[in-house]
């Protein structure tokens, strides 16, 4: 049996610029995220016969096949088939979780996909280097949402911790940045509204709107690319109430970037968590639903958990995870 499990994230700054190629219009673009403990995990199992059965505890739902060539157009548990497909599984039953909920923007599908590829891996004794099997990840990914996928949500999955994505024309760049993680932990509350978002949606219509000239939603991009750079900075330095000024001016340009990045239930909440003391909040991934956190002084954590958890929201704990991608 092959068990595997790999961290969601938050992404604090910088997030959608990662799509190739908008990236490559914004010099000195970069993302800045953080691993955080709740994990999705894959474990494989050997079966007495060839078939290839999959099953997905968070869905309820189970996919089965005599051969693997029947996976590669299966609807149902699209990116676990496609995966399945590419690795020409046979004779074993894999199993997946994610302690994220559904669709709340703290890139579950990405490290649930790191964990089956992994896990794919390492039965069929195939041997990737880190960046390969993130490019793989990453490229089935693509296949089962059928739109362009970001490159930062796979690399805490993998690698685990604090870091910036350098985005530059010739390499990408994971840099881990030294971070008093407890002192961040003590400033977040992540928080799910309830409702799913469709990230792959939001961020491809914007994605359209840059290639195709919109002025506005290129400036939005140049602001949150500043943006990045001073959380990164105030982050490294410490400087706590630079960092909330930081999660301030990233959600204000994100949400001028569609007119769905921001919903009334989201505003309401926000609202809430900034009335019980928190200095700036914003959603998790593309926006329209799923995750948000709030940001603020450690002593009025509690108060702002409780004021959102009476509005409604799901509060959901976590560390920031040191450890990535595991093994067994």
């Amino acid at each position: 049996m092959i068990t595997t499990s790999a961290p969601t994230r938050i992404d604090l700054a910088g997030g959608t610029l990662d799509i190739w190629p908008l990236y490559l219009f914004h010099p000195g673009a970069q993302t800045i995220n953080a691993a955080i403990s709740l994990r999705a995990r894959a474990t494989i199992e050997p079966r007495a016969d060839d078939r290839i059965v999959i099953r997905s505890l968070d869905t309820g739902v189970t996919v089965e096949a005599g051969h693997w060539r029947e996976l590669r157009d299966r609807k149902e548990l699209r990116l676990l088939s496609l995966l399945a497909h590419f690795f020409e599984a046979r004779g074993l039953t894999l199993t997946t979780s994610c302690e994220s909920p559904a669709g709340a923007g703290i890139a579950g599908s990405s490290a649930l996909n790191v964990a089956v590829c992994a896990a794919f891996a390492e039965w069929g004794r195939n041997h990737y280097e880190p960046e390969a099997l993130l490019q793989l990840a990453m490229n089935v990914e693509a296949q089962a949402i059928a739109v362009p996928t970001g490159l930062q949500d796979y690399r805490p999955a993998l690698y685990g911790g604090i870091a910036a994505l350098q985005l530059d024309v010739d390499r990408l760049r994971r840099v881990p940045l030294d971070v008093d993680r407890s002192a961040l932990e003590q400033r977040l509350v992540l928080y799910y509204t309830g409702e799913p978002r469709n990230s792959g949606t939001n961020n491809w219509e914007i994605t359209k709107k840059h290639i195709d000239g919109d002025a506005r939603v290129f400036e939005c991009f140049e602001r949150i690319r500043d943006t990045a750079a001073a959380m990164r900075e105030a982050l490294v330095a410490g400087d706590w109430d630079a960092v909330g000024r930081a999660v301030a001016s990233e959600w204000e340009n994100r949400k001028r970037l569609a007119p769905g990045v921001t919903t009334p239930a989201i505003d309401a909440l926000i609202s809430r968590a900034m009335s019980a003391g928190a200095t700036a909040a914003k959603v998790c991934g593309a926006g329209g639903g799923g995750c948000l956190f709030s940001f603020g002084p450690p002593e009025r954590r509690d108060a702002i958990r409780q004021a959102l958890a009476a509005g409604g929201a799901r509060l959901l704990d976590f560390s920031i995870e040191r450890n990535g991608l595991t093994r067994g």
